[in-house]
């Protein structure tokens, strides 16, 4: 299976969410429905995350193919950048630079063309969905649009990792 794959579940549910969302009066509902979708983007970068480390080590063999799947059964939202980064260490420290080499190209053009830097969308949806699932917080520094955003954004930095691993 390829990593995008594992997008097409919060694909699904944005795309729904976005006939529902634009439209309620009432914005505590629509914070509530934001959360939903960092917990839902969160949930498929996880996945995604793990399929790449798992295609990566099976391109290899299949006894680092178990290896690999058994270490990432449980990341359970250990996502973040320096996560990324440590995980890509584990197999390289060449993979750690050019991963960070890639996710600062990719940010500076991102930058340049949507005015938004793709780590902080990136872990600011992380944060959203941990305040949100562990803490019972709506995000109220984020509007639904810039959850979706970030999710989008964040696929960017996926993109980087998975190109890096390849």
């Amino acid at each position: 299976m390829l990593y995008t794959d594992h997008y097409r579940h919060a694909d699904d549910i944005i795309e729904h969410l976005d006939t529902i969302v634009p439209g309620l009066p009432d914005p505590l509902l629509q914070a509530k429905y934001t959360g939903f979708v960092t917990v839902a983007a969160v949930t498929v970068y996880e996945m995604a995350i793990k399929e790449v480390f798992i295609a990566f080590a099976a391109r290899e063999n299949a006894v680092f193919e178990a290896f690999v799947e058994s270490f990432f059964r449980r990341i359970n939202g250990r996502i973040r950048l320096d996560d990324l980064k440590g995980y890509a260490c584990r197999f390289g420290q060449s993979y750690e630079k050019d991963f960070s080499a890639r996710l600062s190209s990719a940010n500076s053009s991102h930058l340049n063309q949507y005015r938004r830097d793709l780590r902080s969308t990136y872990s600011n949806l992380i944060l959203w969905r941990h305040d949100f699932a562990h803490a019972g917080r709506t995000a109220t520094s984020a509007t639904y649009e810039e959850a979706v955003q970030s999710y989008q954004d964040g696929k960017v930095v996926i993109d980087c990792l998975a190109q890096t691993m390849r």
